[in-house]
């Protein structure tokens, strides 16, 4: 239980034998929402026993093909796999046109309802809200309209004392109303205090993905003191002009953020085709942000941090 983060791919553009274009997945007590979907996503997702029809959502972050180009074919699998539930994907609009014109062409119609959710750009806004998660954008400085995501896992509901429950008989249709936060009147009229019949609820945590932007301080109130941040880090600061031709950032502009943000901890990725080994990224990073980790396909990411691969 608790909210956690899979890297599926942590590369950039152009993917190699081992490493992949950008997907994750978050899981948020066990609700399941996959967050870009480059080239061989799928084959991640089952590489890494996550199973594609648990995935509520997907959101998509902006046109360049390496944070879509396997959408189609995951949501194809989804459907030659029987799927029924409902699929929600956020993304640009032309992303619409772009599903539709691939369907239409392979005369698919898929198996399972799914809405498409047209995203705007240049201001942050809510987008997604289910039992457990609120969904927001977050604006990002890139060379085409581009949107990373915050999650934000809702407040939870305090837990009962079982013990106490029983000795006062309390009412089932009470309960609700104590795991809210209300104090309990017996029929003499005395009154439990709430915090005498629950305890309070573990807290919630947050998580903001920041996928291809260059160095944009306009973020910082947005995913202010997160849980887990990821933000891309495409080159060292020795091609500090490249990544401004480019609107990409360095390992030390993504740790100047999770600075200046107070995050809990740092994620990197994105790393360009050019580097082989990220050793120098994290260097870069932890001079600035110690509580800086390496992207890597296959790592899962607990919130409070715990790598499990």
């Amino acid at each position: 239980m608790g909210l956690s983060v899979t890297i599926l791919g942590a590369n950039s553009a152009i993917p190699t034998a081992t490493r992949y274009p950008t997907a994750q997945v978050v899981d948020i007590n066990q609700s399941r929402y996959l967050v870009d979907c480059g080239e061989g996503a799928q084959m991640q997702l089952r590489r890494n026993k996550i199973k594609l029809q648990r995935i509520k959502a997907i959101f998509i972050s902006h046109l360049h093909g390496d944070h879509y180009f396997g959408l189609i074919g995951l949501i194809n699998t989804m459907h030659m796999l029987g799927r029924n539930i409902p699929l929600d994907i956020f993304g640009p609009p032309e992303l619409l046109d772009v599903l539709n014109l691939q369907l239409d062409l392979a005369d698919t119609k898929l198996s399972y309802p799914w809405t498409f959710h047209p995203l705007d750009f240049g201001e942050s806004k809510l987008i997604y809200d289910d039992d457990g998660v609120e969904v927001h954008t977050i604006p990002l400085d890139h060379g085409i309209p581009c949107n990373g995501f915050l999650f934000k896992e809702k407040k939870r509901k305090r837990k009962l004392i079982r013990e106490r429950i029983g000795e006062l008989n309390i009412p089932l249709e009470q309960i609700p109303k104590i795991k809210d936060g209300a104090d309990f009147v017996d029929e003499k009229g005395e009154v439990y205090p709430n915090s005498a019949l629950t305890t309070p609820p573990k807290r919630s945590y947050s998580y903001a993905y920041c996928s291809d932007t260059q160095y944009n301080e306009r973020i910082l109130p947005i995913i202010d003191r997160v849980d887990l941040l990821y933000h891309e880090a495409t080159f060292l600061e020795d091609r500090k002009e490249r990544a401004k031709h480019t609107k990409h950032s360095t390992a030390k502009d993504a740790a100047t953020i999770a600075k200046k943000a107070q995050v809990g901890s740092l994620i990197i990725g994105h790393y360009s085709a050019r580097y082989f080994d990220f050793q120098d990224h994290l260097d870069e990073a932890k001079e600035v942000f110690e509580h800086t980790y390496l992207a890597r396909e296959g790592m899962t990411f607990d919130v409070p941090y715990k790598n499990k691969k």
